[in-house]
C-alpha cells in the first residue's frame, strides 16, 4: 500500500471499533497522564537522575535538598508528588528519609533519562520556535548587566540565571517573539524583587495561581491593584501558562487599568516564597508548601470559554473574595462599591435592546 492509498479511518462508517482499538483506553491514558504530569517538573527530573545514579540507587533527602536552593519542605513536596504516583519509594532511617526508584519504574526511568531526554534536547535544538536565542544574546546580556547593577546584593550569577530562566519560561508558550525581551525584563525584575523582599518593611504580598494565568488569576490581581494600589503587592502565575490573555477578559482588565500589565507567566518558587498569601484557583496542588505562607483555594469558574455574562459573573465572585481577602490584609482600607466589568455592562446593554 502506498501513502496515497491511505485513507482516514473516520471516512469508514464502520470505523468506530477500529479507532477505539488503535488508541489506549481512556482510564489508562488518565493514569499515564498523571504520572507524566508528575515527571514534567525540571527539579523532579533532576531528582530522578540523581537517585538513578546514586550508589545502590538510593538517595537521602538531605542530598536531594542540596541539588537546589529550595527549602527542605519544598523539596519534600516534590518528592511526595513522585511517591504518590508510584515512581519513588521511601524508607526512614533514623532522622532521614531515603528514596529509591520503584522497581516497576526502573526500566522506564532509565529509558526516560537515557533515550527520551537526549531526543528532547536534540528536538529542542532543531525547534524553530525556540531558536533565535543567539539572536537576543546581546539583549539578554545587557539586561543581566542592568539588573545586576539594580540588585547589587544578589549574586551576579544568580541574576544571569534568573534572566535566562525567565526568557526560556516565557518563550515556551510565546506565539510572537518580538516582545519576549521586554517581557523577560519585567518578569526577571519581578522575580528579583521577590527574591530580595524584606517582609518587615514591605506591604503584604498576594500570589494568585491558576492554570493558564490568562483569566481568573489575572482578574483577581487586577482587582487587588484597583482596590489596594500600593498598599498590597500582587503577583499572578500559571501552572501551565497560556500564550496570551483570554479574549473574554481583556476588556475587563482594561476597565480595571491592568491591560498593559497583564501577561501569562509561569509559576516560580521565589514567587511562592515571597508571598504572604497564595490563592490557588482551579490549578490543584501545584504550589510548594512554604512555612509561614497562608494558602487559600478559591473554586471559581474559568472565563476562557465563558460568555460575556459568564465572565461578568466570574468577575463578581472573584471581586467578593478579593474584598474579603483585603479586609484581612489591610483592615483600614476603604473599599468603594464594586466596579462592574465591561462584559457585564455589555450584557446589560444587550438585554435592554
Amino acid at each position: 500500500m502506498t501513502t496515497s492509498d491511505l485513507q482516514p479511518l473516520s471516512t469508514d462508517p464502520d470505523c468506530a471499533p477500529t479507532l477505539e482499538a488503535r488508541a489506549i483506553d481512556r482510564s489508562v491514558a488518565d493514569q499515564v497522564g498523571a504520572a507524566l504530569k508528575a515527571l514534567s517538573d525540571p527539579l523532579r527530573l533532576r531528582m530522578l537522575s540523581f537517585i538513578s545514579a546514586a550508589p545502590g540507587g538510593q538517595a537521602c533527602v538531605c542530598d536531594l535538598t542540596a541539588l537546589t536552593d529550595l527549602s527542605q519542605p519544598t523539596v519534600s513536596h516534590h518528592l511526595k508528588v513522585l511517591r504518590e504516583v508510584g515512581v519513588l519509594t521511601s524508607e526512614r532511617r533514623g532522622t532521614w528519609v531515603w528514596y529509591s526508584i520503584a522497581p516497576g519504574y526502573r526500566s522506564a526511568v532509565a529509558a526516560l533519562l537515557d533515550s527520551f531526554a537526549p531526543a528532547a534536547l536534540a528536538a529542542h535544538a532543531d525547534s524553530p520556535h525556540l531558536t533565535g536565542l543567539s539572536d537576543v544574546e546581546l539583549a539578554l546580556d545587557h539586561l543581566t548587566t542592568v539588573l545586576t547593577s539594580r540588585f547589587a546584593d544578589v549574586d551576579p550569577t544568580l541574576v544571569r540565571t534568573i534572566v535566562r530562566e525567565s526568557y526560556t519560561g516565557l518563550a515556551r508558550t510565546a506565539t510572537i517573539s518580538a516582545h519576549l525581551v521586554p517581557l523577560t525584563e519585567r518578569f526577571a525584575r519581578q522575580r528579583l524583587v521577590d527574591l530580595t523582599r524584606d517582609r518587615a518593611s514591605t506591604p503584604p504580598q498576594v500570589l494568585f495561581v491558576c492554570v493558564a494565568n490568562a483569566g481568573r488569576s489575572q482578574l483577581a490581581a487586577a482587582l487587588v491593584r484597583h482596590y489596594a494600589g500600593d498598599q498590597v503587592t500582587v503577583r499572578s502565575a500559571g501552572s501551565t501558562p497560556a500564550s496570551e490573555i483570554h479574549t473574554g477578559v481583556r476588556d475587563a482588565l482594561a476597565a480595571l487599568g491592568s491591560a498593559t500589565d497583564a501577561f501569562p507567566k509561569p509559576l516560580t518558587d521565589d514567587a511562592v516564597r515571597a508571598a504572604d498569601v497564595v490563592v490557588t484557583m482551579g490549578c490543584g496542588d501545584v504550589c510548594p508548601v512554604i512555612p509561614g505562607v497562608r494558602y487559600e483555594d478559591w473554586q471559581v469558574g474559568d472565563p476562557a470559554l465563558a460568555s460575556a455574562a459568564g465572565v461578568a459573573a466570574i468577575q463578581a465572585e472573584i471581586d467578593s473574595r478579593v474584598r474579603e481577602l483585603l479586609g484581612s490584609l489591610v483592615p483600614d482600607l476603604q473599599l468603594p462599591d464594586g466596579v462592574p466589568s465591561v462584559a457585564e455592562s455589555t450584557h446589560r446593554e444587550e438585554n435592554n435592546r
